[in-house]
């Protein structure tokens, strides 16, 4: 029994019947963490005696008979973009400055805090996480584990890599444009982007609407029992949603056969990858033959990547005016262009941004009047080399250029989920995307299992 092979289920069902201990879990993941993550760079800070601590405390619980909570005991590592009490949260930037004191916990690490997770630490990104792939001055490149030599995808490649390489069983990532989805497809992970305002944010985003919060896991349950703990409402968002009715967990194994499926292998401007290509059309051949009622369909928007464009930089230069001066000199070169588009953008320029994303949101809401779910690739192009913003030698200049499925559904504020759907020639994986309409995280995460058991 390999800890660091099991997935957070597999581990509960372990504490509970004594097989395994909490602490002998995190020992064995903080191992590896020492052995295999100099080669990856997926965390920027660990805390193995606090994370023994914590362990050792749910190790009692469960020992007495009483567990705290869902996944009490299960060790998990959060983004260095939430803040965390007793953790510097640094955002991948040399402008923060690290001697402040570091005091509250976010709506999502004090969830999972409630719950009795084990805090590993926090996992890298680039700064501010700005971008689609993971590095920054402040802590290098974060390397896929699938391939050292690629790129694990961003912005929160180091929790997709951390889970990917047995570096702990789950994490939590924010996706403003694919940060969750992108990196899953690159590691070959699960992640899910729900609905704006399901999982409560705090400090607000400076991206505003775009910015969501979500687990990376290993399989679609850990994902649905994480979104349990995390989507509980918070105060201090004033857009977190009421509680839901039903848990996620308990709708996971719903009944999805005949469901009226879509797939857009291209949204109608995207240009694909051929083997990219080839293993979503053998998956959702797949899903088709399993008894999804598959039809090809696209949604009919255009690219909206101006618009979204618009709301990137808005957000970058709001964010960035706060910071000290000569930050400028300091941050990312590509960060520091978004700030400077940013600064010169009127409040008309932003509206009319949000405009186009509420076109797009009425074009969804009446596409998924007649197809429940909508399947796209995640990612039009496998993992490229690692160190570069945009694949080397093509004609990409700009991250969003690169990710054009997920950044659409940001801006329509729908839950999308991105699980493994095959891998290239080359070992590389590709990740298969799902879509729903606002407010079907449920359906989203069923399909999903659903998808996961026939392709797994």
């Amino acid at each position: 029994m390999n800890p660091t092979d099991m997935t957070a289920v597999e581990l509960v069902t372990a504490y509970s019947s004594g097989e395994l201990s909490p602490v002998e879990a995190t020992q064995a993941i903080l191992d590896t963490i020492a052995e295999r993550d100099r080669d990856i760079n997926s965390y920027c800070l660990v805390d193995r005696e606090r994370a023994l601590a914590q362990a050792r405390k749910s190790e009692e619980r469960w020992t007495t008979g009483y567990s705290k909570g869902l996944l009490d005991g299960v060790p998990i590592s959060i983004k260095d973009i939430f803040l965390t009490d007793g953790w510097p949260t640094l955002r991948g930037s040399q402008a923060i400055d690290e001697s402040q004191p570091w005091n509250v916990d976010s709506p999502v690490t004090a969830r999972l805090r409630e719950d009795g997770m084990v805090f590993l630490g926090k996992t890298t990104t680039p700064e501010l996480a700005w971008k689609a792939v993971t590095d920054s001055a402040l802590c290098g490149i974060t390397r896929n584990p699938a391939d050292p030599t690629k790129t694990a995808g961003g912005s929160s490649g180091g929790s997709a890599a951390a889970v990917a390489a047995g570096l702990g069983p789950c994490s939590v990532g924010t996706d403003g444009g694919g940060s969750v989805r992108i990196p899953a497809s690159f590691c070959g992970t699960v992640g899910f982007k729900p609905t704006h305002g399901r999982v409560p944010l705090f400090p607000a985003s400076p991206f505003g609407p775009l910015s969501h919060a979500g687990p990376i896991t290993r399989t679609v349950e850990d994902a649905a029992l994480l979104m349990d703990i995390m989507s509980l409402p918070d105060p201090r968002d004033p857009t977190s949603l009421a509680p839901t009715s039903t848990t996620f967990r308990g709708e996971i194994g719903r009944d999805v056969i005949g469901l009226g499926v879509a797939y857009s292998p291209t949204l109608g401007y995207v240009t694909v990858d051929p083997e990219v290509r080839a293993i979503i059309d053998r998956a959702v051949h797949a899903l088709d033959t399993a008894g999804l009622q598959v039809t090809a369909a696209d949604p009919g928007f255009t690219d909206p990547i101006d618009a979204f464009d618009v709301l990137w930089s808005s957000g970058a230069a709001a964010m960035l005016r706060s910071f000290p001066d000569g930050t400028r000199d300091k941050v990312d070169p590509g960060l520091g262009k978004a700030w400077e588009r940013g600064e010169k953008l009127s409040a008309i320029d932003y509206l009319d941004a949000r405009a186009v994303a509420a076109d797009i949101g009425i074009t969804m809401g009446k596409f998924h009047q007649t197809y429940n779910i909508l399947l796209t690739p995640t990612v039009p192009i496998p993992a490229f080399d690692a160190g570069h913003d945009v694949p080397p030698g093509g004609d990409y200049t700009s991250w969003p250029q690169w990710t054009p499925f997920t950044y659409p559904f940001n801006l329509t504020q729908q839950p999308a989920i991105s699980i493994p759907a095959g891998t290239t020639a080359g070992g590389l994986p590709v990740g298969l995307q799902i879509i729903g309409p606002r407010h079907s995280d449920d359906l989203v995460l069923a399909v999903a299992r659903f998808a996961e058991h026939v392709l797994g």
